[in-house]
């Protein structure tokens, strides 16, 4: 009985130590959150690049625990604020910091 015990220990400890390893800080995003984000990230850039007025090859798209920022250079005032639009549109968007510049 008492290797049965030393066993669901170890396996416990193992699994405790598991999910810490993997659970979000204030700074750096968990397992779950970052593939979130990712997937975030990539239906921003499709909308960016389903928007004729943009040119979406100069506009960076990063995401973190659902917070995006939009960097790079645009032609217009007009552009960023469509950017800006477009990606607050994308379901799952918390909020859009923008850092994007006019050439």
């Amino acid at each position: 009985m008492t290797q049965f015990k030393r066993c669901s220990t170890f396996f416990l400890t193992a699994l405790l130590a598991f999910f810490v390893g993997c659970a979000a800080t204030p700074k750096q995003a968990g397992t779950g959150e970052y593939f979130d984000d990712t997937v975030l990230t990539t239906k921003i850039k499709a909308a960016v690049l389903k928007e004729p007025s943009l040119k979406s090859a100069e506009i960076n798209v990063e995401t973190f625990k659902g917070v995006v920022q939009l960097s790079g250079f645009v032609s217009s005032q007009e552009e960023i604020n469509k950017a800006v639009e477009v990606a607050s549109g994308v379901k799952g968007v918390a909020s859009v910091k923008n850092d994007m510049r006019v050439k």
